[in-house]
């Protein structure tokens, strides 16, 4: 008990809320960059809501003005990275049309929240299914996504009778940020890899009450799933990825024709897009610097993936509207994420973090998108998981599944499952 008038705390609290705006323009004057305030967490599962100052996006849109730009490409197309042209375009639109408070609405229409697991504090969305059989989701992203790539799918997972399914094909959604991604803590420590994370995954789930889970992931998504599958924590039952990390140890001699599209697929990957990579894997702190500086750097390092990356025509706008990308882009901006977020590949680079998860016994599942980085071909799946439950090829996406067809990624969720209910 503290001595205060009933309601006295509550106005204390809002009041300082109210100055905060205050607060970020006066840092903005100053020439410090304002930040979003994210409030402490303690282990309670704690309300959380979106909300960037004014001062930030002003700031934002202050840098952009600034651009100081490279000069044209020698080449007619994206081999050299995100043209001028094209780069120019963005910019211009993100400044002049893009509004990011109409996203801020959309995110915080779901029910969103914090908790602190093993001294870090995690964002989360959490959506319950109106079905009471309803089987629990965690969906966990990779880099450069976020939580926004699941939004387009909350609704058809949580309720599938008004878009297109059955009352059994419901689940209750969770969906967490990556930490030192979105609004989750950054850590101030080494450590946290694709291994503490699932551990992470799995306390979580047992703090909202679920007793009997699945998981879902992409990328470094993929990632923490295979390590789920590892863990196995307390109630989780199975688990499916868009991108099997189910490399043999040693190439085939005699390759099928599907193990060598994947291989020539990889070396592809390896020789010309690796560069990112390498980079987050070894300098971490170095590209954070370029990146939380200049808005212009951050944007285009996560368009060019949105090309390289998507079922497209040659235009990653061919797979996804403008305005999801900068959704995308402006989350990392905002929560200036640059460096935290690409240290994923630092800790589990020196880890042993690879494309081969090692054998799995947990019953996993698979849907293989046709634009992905590499197609694994299904002998290797079965090689390397023993409780094999599901696998499909479908005909249209790419590496950011559930982004750019949450349809089909709805439909294989609910097919990939339905053996575990």
């Amino acid at each position: 008990m503290t001595g205060e008038a009933p309601g006295a705390s509550r106005r204390r609290i809002l009041q300082f809320m109210a100055v905060l705006p205050v607060i970020a323009a006066g840092r903005a004057a100053l020439g410090e960059t304002p930040v979003t305030p994210i409030p402490e967490t303690t282990d309670a599962v704690t309300p959380f809501k979106v909300s960037v100052p004014q001062a930030a996006i002003d700031d934002l849109k202050r840098r952009l003005q600034a651009t100081r730009w490279p000069e044209k490409e020698t080449v007619s197309d994206w081999s050299q990275g995100v043209p001028l042209d094209k780069a120019k375009a963005l910019i211009a639109y993100w400044e002049k049309e893009y509004d990011w408070r109409k996203f801020e609405k959309r995110i915080n229409a779901y029910a969103q929240y914090r908790t602190k697991i093993d001294g870090l504090a995690i964002h989360f969305i959490h959506v319950k299914s109106k079905h009471a059989n309803a089987l629990p989701i965690i969906l966990t992203h990779g880099w450069p996504g976020s939580v926004v790539e699941f939004l387009k799918v909350i609704e058809p997972l949580t309720d599938p009778t008004a878009h297109g399914g059955r009352p059994e094909d419901a689940f209750h959604v969770v969906i967490p940020s990556q930490p030192g991604f979105g609004f989750s803590d950054k850590p101030s420590d080494e450590g946290w890899n694709v291994v503490r994370t699932a551990k992470a995954w799995g306390v979580l789930m047992k703090r909202l009450g679920y007793d009997r889970w699945v998981a879902q992931g992409g990328d470094w998504g993929s990632g923490v799933t295979h390590a789920l599958g590892h863990v196995r924590p307390d109630g989780l039952v199975a688990a499916h990825v868009n991108w099997p990390l189910v490399f043999p140890e040693r190439f085939p001699e005699r390759p099928t024709p599907e193990e060598k599209a994947a291989m020539d697929a990889a070396a592809r990957f390896a020789n010309d897009q690796f560069g990112y990579f390498k980079e987050q894997a070894t300098r971490p702190q170095t590209i954070g610097y370029a990146l939380a500086d200049s808005p212009v750097g951050q944007a285009t390092w996560i368009y060019e993936k949105f090309q390289a990356w998507t079922d497209n025509q040659g235009e990653p706008e061919d797979a996804l509207a403008i305005d999801e990308m900068l959704d995308a882009i402006s989350f990392y901006w905002f929560t200036d994420t640059a460096a935290p977020s690409a240290r994923i590949y630092w800790e589990n680079a020196r880890n042993g973090g690879g494309f081969n998860a090692g054998r799995i016994e947990l019953p996993m599942a698979a849907t293989i998108f046709p634009k992905e980085i590499y197609r694994a071909p299904k002998a290797w799946a079965e090689a390397h998981w023993p409780n094999f439950i599901y696998w499909n090829e479908v005909d249209k996406g790419g590496h950011f599944a559930a982004f750019e067809q949450p349809g089909i990624f709805t439909a294989e969720m609910r097919k990939a499952f339905r053996t575990v209910r």
